[in-house]
């Protein structure tokens, strides 16, 4: 009986001890940054995490009249890859050779440099997409046409490409594209996600 009781004494001390243990982990935690990160160490280096809050942030746009998520991560041009990094915080690269892609390959994005005051990188409406993924012809290769409002229209928020282009053939815009590639690739969509 001596024995038993001893094994029980060191079964309940060794859950206490478990117990604190996680206590004083549970605790601490509540102290720590609560941005996960990766086990897996950085190209080049060994044993060094990479913080996911280094990523690309999730950007709000439109397509087709809705809402949708999407992240810019390269672009062909070296001053728009100066704003996006400066807008969005983690650098968004320039990659010349962007500017390369037939334009049959691309998609296309529209950056509003008026109007309604917003999210986008003006700091007016948030950027318009002419198709999502599952559409056919989706590239995450966009290229981008800078909308203006003109003077004497009423500026209001267009969630779709074709309300872009009915308000350029009624005069109320123009739809300029620039030879500026972005990676733009979408990751929430109306009716779909990644």
């Amino acid at each position: 009986m001596g024995t038993m009781v001893q094994l029980r004494i060191a079964v309940t001390a060794a859950l206490v001890g478990l117990f604190l243990i996680a206590s004083a982990c549970t605790a601490s935690m509540g102290e720590m940054s609560p941005t996960p990160r990766s086990t897996s160490p950085t190209m080049g280096e060994t044993g060094s995490p990479t913080p996911f809050r280094d990523f690309a942030p999730l950007v709000k746009g439109f397509a087709k009249g809705g809402e949708v998520l999407f992240i810019h991560t390269e672009t062909s041009d070296p001053d728009v890859a100066t704003m996006l990094t400066n807008m969005m915080g983690p650098k968004v690269i320039a990659v010349s050779s962007l500017a390369q892609v037939p334009a049959s390959l691309l998609g296309n994005v529209y950056a509003f440099t008026n109007g309604v005051r917003g999210g986008g990188p003006f700091g007016f409406q948030a950027d318009v997409f002419d198709s999502v993924p599952g559409d056919r012809g989706y590239t995450p290769l966009r290229a981008l046409h800078l909308v203006t409002w003109k003077d004497g229209a009423t500026p209001t928020e267009l969630r779709s490409a074709e309300e872009i282009k009915s308000a350029e053939a009624r005069g109320d815009v123009t739809a300029a594209r620039r030879d500026v590639v972005v990676n733009m690739p979408v990751l929430a969509w109306p009716d779909g996600q990644r």
